[in-house]
């Protein structure tokens, strides 16, 4: 049986401040902490938007070495259409990389794996195809902010 190819197509680039992390501590199921986003932007092909503050980050730091993310926050295009974004993601790399990374300190992304799966929501009609499609991402994390690239699985 002959199956189709997943390809990769670029869907938007996206810079998402943060603010410092809220540590809500140890839990039956790892050290939970919640990082308030601040605003930031993205990048698609012929369209631009903001992110909204007001969204977060909802971590569940499982052991030394690995993270399981869960960000949910929203886009306004310049068209002003809104796009509500849920993104899943993992990160892991070694203990003291990852101690690092939580305590806000800079890290060499090429050493951290931060893979996502973004999903997507709007009712704007120019991009209401988002809501019909699936996308991967990854993602590197700084001090201050979070770097995304998207791609539409096509």
């Amino acid at each position: 049986m002959d199956f189709l190819q997943p390809t990769l197509k670029l869907f938007a680039d996206i810079d998402v401040q943060v603010d410092t992390p809220q540590e809500v501590g140890e839990s039956p199921r790892g050290r939970r902490r919640l990082i308030p986003i601040l605003g930031g932007q993205a990048k698609g092909d012929g369209w631009t938007a903001r992110v909204l503050p007001g969204g977060a980050d909802f971590q569940l730091i499982v052991s030394n070495t690995l993270a399981e993310l869960d960000a949910r926050y929203v886009l306004e295009t310049d068209a002003g259409d809104l796009i509500y974004v849920q993104n899943r993601a993992i990160r892991s790399g070694p203990p003291e990389l990852m101690a690092r990374l939580a305590r806000g300190e800079p890290v060499d992304p090429s050493a951290i794996y931060f893979r996502c799966s973004p999903s997507f929501e709007t009712a704007s009609r120019a991009l209401g195809w988002i809501n019909e499609r699936m996308f991967v991402g990854a993602g590197m994390r700084h001090p201050d902010r979070v770097v995304l690239r998207f791609f539409e699985l096509a």
